[in-house]
């Protein structure tokens, strides 16, 4: 199929680009790597009047540490940040990056447009989950910053309004004593995943002082647990991951909550998520361990 016939604008600024949205009446939409929107559009999934390609808007390229966090604009690309020195910053975004589609796909693909996409099977909203990252959303009325526990609504579905744009996003920079983890299961390299998850774990004077955990592809957004008490529970163990089965297969009983489909029943993906949920937190507590000053 082809797309639906739409207007199409190249506005040179942020502003120009909310000032354009503003002009649709909530009929546009924006465009940046259009890795997820172009097969939308070719599907007849979406038939918006108007695209807004944000690609030549001054300033959204940007991938830059300020302080304790790292900045990626509404227009850097996914390829870009992998092979980025800055990515060693935020040591889980160098972990998920490889698990985002194709190599080609993520030489177009923005860390924004995966994130107000907000796919239930995509890597980069669990990430920012799990590391409590602030999105930066512009509209005509100024700008806003949302917490990620708050972003993700549903499928598809952001706090992003339909004149708005997703400008910025700032993940934490990691700190001495922080351990990560990160893996999913999917049909193929590059596909969606059936279960995924994102792990994040602080220590402190030899204990755990945080856990948390983000899964994907398991419910209709990213969902995030603290689970400080579980690991806590099973670090005294000689397996910690083998400790932690028993939580983590309770823990997918509470959060798995997709009805299934033809790749994997709600009860596949439950185990799937158990199973990974104990490998990745038990690697994240490790590495935590070794990390501290």
């Amino acid at each position: 199929m082809k797309p639906a016939p739409f207007a199409y604008v190249r506005p040179a600024s942020l502003d120009d680009a909310v000032a354009e949205l503003a002009a649709t009446g909530g009929d546009g939409k924006v465009l940046a790597g259009g890795q997820s929107l172009v097969p939308v559009l070719a599907m007849r999934l979406g038939r918006p009047g108007t695209l807004v390609d944000i690609t030549g808007a001054a300033g959204l390229d940007t991938i830059e540490r300020r302080g304790d966090v790292l900045r990626i604009g509404a227009t850097a690309r996914q390829r870009r940040l992998e092979r980025s020195p800055a990515a060693a910053d935020v040591p889980l975004l160098g972990l998920a990056l490889p698990f985002v589609g194709h190599r080609e796909l993520r030489s177009r693909g923005t860390v924004c447009g995966s994130l107000a996409h907000a796919d239930p099977g995509a890597e980069l909203p669990a990430v920012a989950s799990c590391l409590g990252a602030a999105l930066e959303v512009t509209g005509a009325s100024g700008m806003r910053v949302v917490p990620a526990a708050e972003f993700f609504q549903g499928a598809m579905t952001t706090a992003v309004g339909a004149e708005e744009v997703l400008s910025a996003v700032e993940f934490p920079i990691a700190v001495p004593g922080e351990g990560f983890g990160f893996a999913e299961i999917a049909r193929r390299h590059g596909d969606f995943a059936l279960a995924g998850v994102a792990t994040r774990v602080r220590a402190a004077d030899g204990e755990v002082a945080q856990a948390i955990i983000s899964g994907f592809g398991v419910s209709d957004r990213p969902v995030t647990r603290d689970v400080t008490d579980l690991l806590r529970s099973a670090t005294d163990a000689e397996d910690v991951e083998a400790a932690l089965r028993p939580g983590t297969e309770e823990l997918a009983r509470n959060v798995v909550d997709t009805s299934g489909d033809s790749h994997g029943s709600n009860g596949y993906r439950r185990r799937l998520f158990a199973v990974l949920a104990a490998r990745e937190l038990a690697r994240a507590y490790r590495r935590s361990m070794e990390g501290q000053s």
